[in-house]
C-alpha cells in the first residue's frame, strides 16, 4: 500500500525540469545545481492540531505544506527549483493523499517546483517539505545587514490568518464571505516569490512573517543588532480583518498573530519609493511600518506617541 501512495503523490505531482536526472522511485534523486548559481535550502514541518485544525481539507494542507517553505526561499530571493515530502498519517488514506497531493501540486505548477523524493510512513498526521532553490552567488537576501536609519516595511497585510483561524475556531466562516476570506488566507497563503527576487540588491535585509512580526523582526534585529521602532497607525490591516475585529484585537493579529507569510525586510531610505513602486506592479504592494535604530529589540507607538507592550510576541513552539 505505502507504495501505491508514492505512486500516487509522483502521478499528481508530476512536473519536468531538465536539471532533474532522477526523481522519485530511487534510493536518492540526482539533481544539477546550474552554473553560477548558489543553492538554497529549507525544510518546515507541520503538525494536525498544531499548524493547521485537524479537519483542514486534504488540498488546503498540500497547498499550505509547500507555501510556507516556498516563503523562506522569498525571503531569501531564491528562485524555487526541487522539493522532498516526508509524510506520515495514522492509516493508509488514499482520498486524504489524493486532496494533498492535488492542493500541493497546483501550488508547485505555478514555479515548476519538481517534487524528487521523500518517504511515507505510519504516525500522527505530520507532514514535512524540505525545497531547494538558486540565487546568483551573494545576491541572497539574509536576516542580517539591516542598519540604523533604514525604513521596515512588509508585503501585503498582516494578521489576516490568525484572524482566520480564531474565525475557524469560533466556526463563523460559514456564512460570512469577509470570515471566509480571512480563512482563505489562513489556509493558502501566497508565498512572496516575486517581490523576493525584486528585492535582491535593494534590501539590507528579509525575513518572511510565520511566527508573527514582532518575532521576525526581532530575529532581523537580533542577527543585524539593531533595534526598530513600528508604528502601530501603519500596520496594514485587510478590510476584512477591520470589519470583523475592533482595531485593538486586529493590531494585536497584525503584530504577534503570525502565519500570514508575508515579507519584512529592511531598506535604505533612497531605496523605498522604488522598491514600493516595484511591489505594487506585483500586485502585494509594500507599506512602510517603521525604522532601524540603534539599541536592540522591536517596541511599537500607538498614534498618541506612547510605546505599547504586546500580551505576545509571536508564536513559541515550546513557550509554556
Amino acid at each position: 500500500m505505502e507504495f501505491s501512495l508514492i505512486d500516487r503523490i509522483r502521478q499528481l505531482t508530476a512536473q519536468h525540469r531538465d536539471d532533474v536526472r532522477l526523481g522519485i522511485g530511487d534510493d536518492a534523486a540526482l539533481l544539477t545545481v546550474p552554473p553560477g548559481q548558489e543553492l538554497a535550502v529549507a525544510i518546515d514541518t507541520m503538525v494536525a492540531g498544531v499548524h493547521f485544525p485537524v479537519d483542514t481539507a486534504a488540498a488546503d494542507v498540500g497547498w499550505k505544506a509547500l507555501a510556507v517553505n516556498l516563503s523562506d526561499l522569498a525571503a531569501m530571493g531564491a528562485t524555487p527549483a526541487w522539493a522532498l515530502l516526508a509524510l506520515s498519517m495514522p492509516d493508509a488514506d488514499t482520498a486524504f493523499v489524493d486532496g494533498f497531493a492535488q492542493g500541493f501540486a497546483q501550488l508547485a505548477q505555478s514555479y515548476r517546483l519538481a517534487l524528487v523524493g521523500g518517504d511515507t510512513t505510519r504516525g500522527a498526521l505530520t507532514i514535512s517539505v524540505a525545497v531547494h532553490g538558486f540565487v546568483p552567488p551573494g545576491k541572497a537576501l539574509t536576516r542580517a545587514g539591516a542598519q540604523a536609519g533604514d525604513a521596515v516595511l512588509v508585503t501585503g497585510t498582516l494578521g489576516d490568518a490568525a484572524a482566520g483561524l480564531q474565525c475557524v475556531q469560533r466556526n463563523h466562516h460559514r456564512d460570512d464571505a469577509q470570515a471566509r476570506y480571512l480563512v482563505e488566507r489562513l489556509n493558502r497563503p501566497t508565498p512572496r516569490i516575486a517581490a523576493g527576487l525584486a528585492l535582491r540588491g535593494h534590501a539590507s535585509a528579509c525575513i518572511d512573517v510565520s511566527d508573527g512580526l514582532l518575532a521576525d523582526l526581532g530575529h532581523i534585529c537580533v542577527s543585524s543588532r539593531v533595534g526598530a521602532d513600528i508604528e502601530a497607525a501603519l500596520l496594514p490591516r485587510s478590510s476584512a480583518l477591520l470589519d470583523l475585529f475592533d482595531d485593538s484585537t486586529s493590531r494585536e493579529f497584525a503584530l504577534s498573530g503570525g502565519d500570514d507569510y508575508e515579507l519584512c525586510f529592511t531598506v535604505p531610505p533612497q531605496y523605498v519609493a522604488a522598491v514600493q513602486a516595484d511591489l505594487a506592479k506585483l500586485g502585494c504592494g509594500a507599506t512602510r511600518i517603521g525604522r532601524i535604530v540603534q539599541g536592540e529589540g522591536v517596541r511599537v507607538r500607538d498614534g498618541e506617541g506612547h510605546w505599547l507592550e504586546s500580551a505576545r510576541q509571536g508564536w513559541d513552539h515550546f513557550q509554556a
